[in-house]
């Protein structure tokens, strides 16, 4: 027993001796190839000054919001004043506030993409402002850097043999009469869509409570116009959901206001011409008249004043149901660029060049052994 205690303490410490050692061998190698990890090193760290420089700036704005979550309620505010002027609102709630979850389903909707798509930014090479659309779909707005010209013509080379051999695609022409309502995109709408999509953002904060919207442009201007374009649309969108029914109520009332205030004043102004031109006359023939006009016309007030008082209700109805979007952090013109960042480019290439050449330091030597390869032998000395 005593003699496999002993077996087995000399097999560990034998194990931890062949460890050490291994450990020892590997830390020589790496000091007797320092040139080689060194020299590699540099190369990735050239290599990372060339992505800094030659990427394409990008300057981010942005602001932060925070949505109308509940309803108010209908026992205070607008509506006791109402209560206080013989309006009685009943139950004109709203129903349940729109959903921050579905801000940015109204971002990516057609409607909204289509509208923002025509918005003009001005940008500081260009002295007239230029439309969204004819910015990303129009060859002499397009500043392509160094960086984006060689990733065209070297990664997407294939891609562009490709397009040029099939050709540009033409759109499908339908006529008014055939879509009706139904939404449709050119070609050119859809690849402005897709770069507004990459360029604009709405994230939502539910521990928290807000909405941070964010906007890149390459230009600090461009990029605060459009996030202000974006939240005013957006604000815009959401009130045009949450009030279309009241809204629709309003405008039906409105209309019906408005013929019966005209019939009213026709019938006040019969009423008086009447009056005036039978001051003096007592048959019981103008008394007659004079009666079915009072009546008319005291039909007509009374129509007259309920409607005054629907428009009236139906207006605070729209009052109180309009969402509203605090603004915590506004639009502001950014000072620096968001991207690319040049510091940490650089750190990161000479990591990742350090680790490369240990690798291969390790690496190679091996594999020169499976392939029977002279050249990779020379490239690590042993």
């Amino acid at each position: 027993m005593e003699q496999n205690n002993i077996y087995t303490e000399q097999r560990s410490l034998q194990q931890d001796t062949d460890q050490e050692i291994d450990l020892v061998e590997i830390i020589r190698k790496l000091w007797k190839n320092r040139k080689f990890i060194l020299r590699v090193t540099l190369g990735f760290m050239v290599l990372g000054v060339l992505v800094a420089l030659l990427s394409s700036e990008e300057y981010t704005a942005g602001s932060t919001m925070v949505p109308q979550t509940s309803e108010k309620s209908m026992g205070g505010g607008l509506s006791g004043l109402a209560a206080m002027a013989g309006i009685n609102l009943g139950d004109v709630g709203g129903g349940e506030a729109l959903s921050p979850k579905m801000y940015s389903k109204i971002l990516e909707s057609i409607p909204f993409q289509k509208e923002l798509m025509q918005t003009p930014i001005k940008f500081e090479e260009y002295e007239q402002p230029v439309t969204l659309f004819d910015y990303f779909t129009n060859e002499d707005y397009k500043k392509l850097s160094l960086g984006g010209a060689i990733k065209k013509y070297t990664i997407g080379l294939p891609g562009v043999i490709i397009k040029a051999i099939r050709g540009e695609k033409k759109d499908e022409i339908y006529k008014p009469e055939a879509i009706g309502a139904l939404q449709t995109l050119t070609i050119k709408e859809k690849k402005c869509v897709e770069s507004l999509k990459r360029l604009v953002t709405l994230n939502l904060n539910e521990k928290d409570g807000y909405v941070e919207l964010t906007a890149v442009m390459p230009e600090p201007l461009a990029a605060a116009q459009l996030a202000e374009r974006v939240q005013t649309l957006l604000q815009r969108y959401i009130t045009e959901f949450k009030i279309e029914k009241v809204q629709s109520n309003l405008d039906f009332v409105q209309e019906r206001f408005d013929e019966v205030k005209h019939d009213f004043e026709q019938i006040q102004q019969e009423r008086a011409i009447f009056k005036d031109a039978n001051k003096n006359i007592y048959s019981a023939r103008a008394q007659t008249q004079e009666e079915q006009l009072d009546t008319r016309y005291n039909l007509a007030l009374s129509v007259y004043s309920e409607l005054a008082k629907q428009v009236e209700q139906a207006k605070i109805q729209v009052k109180e149901t309009t969402p509203i979007l605090t603004i915590i952090d506004p639009v502001t013109i950014p000072l620096e660029r968001s991207k690319p960042k040049r510091v940490l480019i650089l750190v990161l290439f000479t990591f990742l060049g350090g680790f490369a050449g240990i690798g291969l330091v390790l690496i190679l030597p091996s594999l020169a052994n499976i392939l029977d390869n002279e050249k990779l032998r020379k490239l690590v000395t042993e």
